[in-house]
């Protein structure tokens, strides 16, 4: 196994020292492993029951290795090579972080945006087999995604049954209807696991091995990891995480992890949705940032910010700021012990960690748009490529820069920023970048999240967790659009429905929304930047003076 290593300051070694006397005398890391229901309160006990697979996912997933393989060869001997995951959340978190990790090409389709189905589509199709992850099958973007690769499959001439996998749990409407329809696989995850857990199932192995990465060693490591976080010590590197994510008083709701040379990539993507899907709802829970070592957030000391570190386990002497935790361990070691933590830290919190309440509001809203079809509300000023929509606290706001000014407003000393961008993620990921330009405006932490994807991960915290979010949210008009066969909503409709769903839902919450539409996706994304960076400017030119 990877060496594993953990050290904190300040606040977490606090929490630890405070709380690992009672998970040691509860027995709490044994009682977790024993699946032990009754550990997060009578009203968890229902869902925990049945959510607690992922703690032998490792040993239980170990069957299906050599039937992954054996498919594996076979698409090669047919001269398919590339997989697209058609997935969302859970089940397309995982799989991308363990892939990019491995240095292994899997194309992960987690969009409704036309403009990047259609790069995916677009991409050498007569190589390409679809993976269609979902628990249930009813998540519309993987059914719609499905549908227009069948469809592709079949215009260009290809048996499209030969080319779809498809990973869900057994006896799901989705596990039935693609038996009866001779799909070329189909695999069957625990449905004892929920999808943010699911790293170690079949919802991560499959489109993961397909494509090429080592998944036995994978297992193998995970197993290992589980074998040493199953022991009441008060060396148990879990107990100590879940102490600092869930433990510290009053409590660091705001959990900055910042990849610091771990040489995981994307880790904190997938940390993000279990944590925050995990722990924030009944108006509290913790907000995982995904930044850097030297991002804002990281650096200015706020007293509700908690700092993690991935570090490398061949690190020499890391020196930690006040109030940070270190951690180094391989990805499949890391994933076991931040999934352990977790569940440790809904413990503290005092909630059930299995369970996402809100997240069905955004589909329902998304659901009811796409039905009725409204006219989009008028926006309430047009500056170049942006129009402008939001609330009474725009105030006179008559340009672009001074509506994100008057949203920033609205923060406070406990509040956070969540941008949210409704478009192509791979075409234009130059825009995660005004991430840290408005963190260090606002001097508050900002989440950067693509839609509909954090749909599935975060937005549960936006709202069920403490009603300290303000929002700016960025859709873009688009150059193409795609019909969705058999359905009768476009993608463009799609996604266009899923934005303004949970913009109403935010705002129903009484959470501030600046709605910013770009009329022109690259001359938009460009005048975005360039009044953030501006913004940016003159808030470090008044520091100075």
């Amino acid at each position: 196994m990877s060496t594993l290593s953990y050290d904190a300051t300040g606040a977490a070694r606090q929490a630890h020292e405070q709380h690992l006397p009672a998970l040691l005398e509860d027995r709490i890391a044994t009682r977790i492993f024993a699946k032990d229901h009754t550990l997060w309160g009578p009203d968890a006990e229902a869902e925990s029951a049945v959510r607690l697979g992922w703690v032998e996912a490792a040993t239980v997933s170990q069957p299906l290795v050599g039937d992954i393989l054996a498919l594996r060869d076979a698409l090669r001997g047919e001269g398919v090579t590339r997989i697209v995951l058609c997935g969302m959340g859970g089940s397309s978190l995982a799989p991308e972080v363990i892939a990019g990790t491995a240095g292994v090409e899997l194309t992960v389709l987690d969009s409704t945006d036309p403009e990047q189905v259609s790069a995916a589509l677009a991409d050498r199709l007569a190589e390409t087999a679809i993976v269609v992850s979902s628990k249930s099958g009813s998540t519309v973007e993987t059914d719609s995604q499905r549908r227009i690769f069948e469809q592709a499959f079949t215009d260009a001439g290809i048996n499209a049954k030969s080319r779809i996998i498809i990973v869900t749990d057994p006896g799901s409407p989705l596990d039935k209807a693609s038996r009866e329809a001779g799909y070329r696989a189909v695999f069957n995850a625990d449905p004892n696991v929920g999808g943010r857990f699911s790293a170690l199932t079949a919802f991560g192995l499959v489109p993961c091995g397909l494509a090429g990465v080592d998944i036995q060693a994978f297992l193998d490591e995970a197993e290992e990891a589980a074998e040493i976080l199953n022991d009441d010590s008060e060396d148990n590197i879990g107990l100590a995480l879940g102490t600092a994510l869930g433990g510290t008083s009053p409590l660091r709701n705001k959990i900055v992890i910042a990849e610091d040379g771990s040489g995981i990539v994307g880790f904190a993507d997938w940390a993000e949705q279990l944590i925050a899907e995990s722990t924030g709802k009944l108006g509290t829970g913790v907000l995982p940032v995904v930044a850097g070592p030297d991002s804002p957030e990281a650096t200015l000391g706020a007293p509700d910010v908690l700092v993690v570190r991935l570090v490398s386990a061949d690190a020499d002497d890391v020196q930690l700021r006040e109030n940070e935790v270190a951690i180094a361990g391989g990805l499949p070691t890391q994933m076991m012990v931040w999934e352990f933590a977790t569940a440790v830290a809904g413990r503290l919190l005092g909630i059930n960690p299995f369970d996402q309440p809100d997240v069905e509001a955004a589909k329902v809203a998304a659901r009811g748009l796409l039905d009725a079809q409204p006219e989009p509300t008028p926006a309430a000023f047009v500056d170049g490529a942006i129009e402008v929509r939001g609330g009474a606290w725009l105030g006179n706001a008559a340009t672009a820069a001074e509506a994100v000014s008057a949203l920033l407003a609205e923060l406070g000393p406990d509040n956070y920023l969540s941008v949210q961008a409704y478009f192509d993620r791979l075409a234009y990921a130059s825009l995660e970048g005004v991430r840290d330009e408005l963190a260090a405006v606002s001097g508050r932490p900002v989440t950067f999240g693509w839609g509909p994807r954090f749909l599935h991960s975060t937005g549960q915290f936006h709202k069920g967790g403490p009603a300290i979010g303000v929002f700016l949210q960025v859709t873009a008009d688009s150059a193409t659009d795609l019909a969705i066969p058999d359905r009768p909503f476009t993608f463009g409709e799609l996604i266009s429905a899923q934005a303004a769903g949970d913009a109403q839902v935010l705002s129903e919450h009484g959470r501030p929304v600046l709605r910013l539409h770009l009329t022109d996706r690259a001359a938009g994304v460009k005048q975005l930047q360039e009044l953030v960076t501006s913004l940016a400017g003159h808030a470090a030119s008044s520091t100075e003076s």
